[in-house]
């Protein structure tokens, strides 16, 4: 796949996690797709498994948003580092809304196959979320 075609995913994917637009998430996640996170011991399968992630995110961060900072591409894979902002309004892993805002970063090593996302493996930094929440002391 040619960089800017790459280029062009990851942005699309970007308006799409910024968005929750079930459209976009069709357009640019391939309906096979295997994302690992670590928030399921499972993976999560296709555009409906990203959007139960998503969701996830949404209602504990209804305003959240992930700015793409930068990205390495070597082939159809893709490295790319996020920043996610958002403000803890609503429960996460169990803990109530802080009102906290937050900014973390994020790693993701993206798969890409026809012009569509086919794989995900994402570690955001889920200890400095819980640390801005108030749910973990910060050091």
């Amino acid at each position: 796949m040619p960089s800017q075609s790459t280029e062009s995913v990851m942005n699309r994917f970007v308006e799409f996690i910024n968005t929750g637009n079930e459209d976009l998430a069709r357009e640019v996640i391939s309906p096979d797709a295997v994302f690992h996170a670590p928030s399921h011991p499972e993976p999560l399968r296709g555009p409906d498994g990203y959007m139960e992630v998503l969701g996830m995110m949404r209602s504990a961060f209804t305003d959240v948003q992930w700015t793409l900072e930068e990205t390495v591409t070597e082939g159809d894979t893709v490295a790319a580092r996020f920043t996610m902002r958002g403000t803890h309004d609503g429960e996460f892993f169990g803990i109530p809304a802080s009102g906290n805002k937050i900014s973390v970063q994020a790693m993701n090593f993206y798969y890409l196959a026809d012009g569509r996302i086919v794989g995900e493996r994402g570690q955001p930094d889920l200890l400095g979320v819980m640390q801005q929440i108030g749910a973990v002391p910060a050091p």
